[in-house]
């Protein structure tokens, strides 16, 4: 019995579903996605093992080098300013704001030198992505465990200044495609007092336009991204972190707005006063 005939007949069926169903399309992407992630990490492994032996944070660019080309496939475009300011040959804590599983491509695409990321500890166990970004020197947190994150924490302060590291923290927690910024958790900002090192806010501009989970929308578009002015923690204590973690969730927040161009919500500016919020 011939297969090609099936073969073709479902590969039509294919191509034709994926023109008439957005969903079919939208999760076409996802998959594809998540086979170039979890592809590119096994052989990133292996070479990061051939080159450096081990688990080191040069490993990541290696990792980077993939990963940014990821966009040509999915028709985005980046547009960052101020980038230099992540360039800087000083430790510091780089926080960012965290919307979907695309979130990799825009941290690559402005990822400095000697830079790792905190994450939760699942993602250890994904297989080849785990074991990639164990070997990229990311930092795994159990967040089931306060008093096991906070020692890892505290060890991070110490390596980051001496290593001149720089430490990259999503501080809103988990994925939010919501429009706005959800409230901050503290350990950033904890990080960056102990340490005595500035925090540098990234900001991304709203996916809505072009990717959205709910609507199974995935298309082609433009990422603006903004790194604003390092925020300096020398002589803080402990009990600025409050009045430092609201200076830093306004300044984000704010320019969230103005470069994703949404209206206000609840109370927050947009627009140029966005701009000058800065």
């Amino acid at each position: 019995m011939e297969l090609w005939p099936w073969l073709t007949a479902a590969l039509l069926l294919l191509v034709l579903l994926l023109q008439l169903s957005r969903s079919a399309r939208f999760y076409a992407k996802i998959g594809l996605y998540c086979v170039l992630c979890f592809t590119v990490a096994a052989v990133a492994a292996v070479v990061c093992l051939l080159r450096h032996g081990g688990r080191t944070v040069e490993n990541m660019s290696i990792i980077r080098w993939p990963i940014r080309r990821f966009k040509y496939l999915y028709g985005l475009r980046f547009e960052v300013r101020g980038g230099q300011e992540l360039e800087v040959d000083r430790p510091c804590v780089i926080i960012s704001n965290h919307q979907s599983i695309l979130d990799m491509m825009g941290l690559m695409e402005v990822l400095p030198d000697r830079c790792v990321q905190i994450a939760k500890r699942e993602l250890l166990f994904l297989g080849p992505v785990g074991l990639i970004m164990y070997l990229g020197g990311v930092l795994f947190i159990d967040r089931q465990r306060s008093r096991t994150a906070m020692t890892v924490m505290s060890d991070v302060g110490k390596r980051m200044v001496r290593e001149k590291l720089k430490v990259w923290i999503y501080p809103e927690g988990t994925r939010n495609d919501s429009g706005d910024l959800l409230p901050f958790k503290k350990g950033a900002f904890h990080l960056a007092i102990q340490a005595q090192v500035p925090i540098i806010p990234v900001v991304y501009s709203s996916f809505s336009s072009f990717y959205n989970y709910k609507t199974k929308l995935f298309t082609s578009g433009t990422i603006k991204v903004e790194v604003l002015d390092a925020i300096p923690t020398t002589g803080l204590t402990v009990a600025d972190v409050p009045e430092l973690l609201d200076t830093c969730q306004q300044a984000m927040r704010a320019t969230f707005f103005h470069v994703s161009q949404l209206p206000r919500e609840n109370g927050a500016p947009a627009g140029p006063d966005a701009q000058a919020s800065q």
